[in-house]
């Protein structure tokens, strides 16, 4: 696969390598809504965050709502490069997320 467009962070978008493949996290209204009828408050998930209580399942959850090309991605894929990256790796995509969250655009 070929990368595809580069993250824009003015639009609280971020980059996430999944497989040695760069994808595009982007939190559209439809992506947010969808992960919070998963996850519960949105509110609730950045303060879970903040305190340091952010589960695994929950970063790769909303990491995975928010692919750009979700159809092309299996859901278990995310989960396994947030444990190859480690969560210091994973931390520059999630505060992304977490600030459109919090701030929009």
């Amino acid at each position: 696969m070929i990368a595809g467009p580069a993250a824009n962070p003015i639009r609280g978008e971020a980059e996430m390598v999944i497989g040695g493949v760069p994808h595009l996290l982007r939190p559209t209204f439809a992506a947010l809504v969808a992960a919070e009828a998963e996850l519960g408050s949105l509110f609730a998930l950045v303060d879970r965050a903040s305190d340091g209580a952010l589960r695994l399942d929950e970063m790769a959850a909303l990491f995975w709502h928010c692919l750009a090309d979700r159809d092309e991605v299996a859901r278990e894929a995310v989960g396994q490069a947030v444990v190859a990256q480690g969560l210091a790796a994973c931390a520059r995509p999630l505060a992304m997320l977490l600030r459109q969250i919090l701030q929009g655009a």
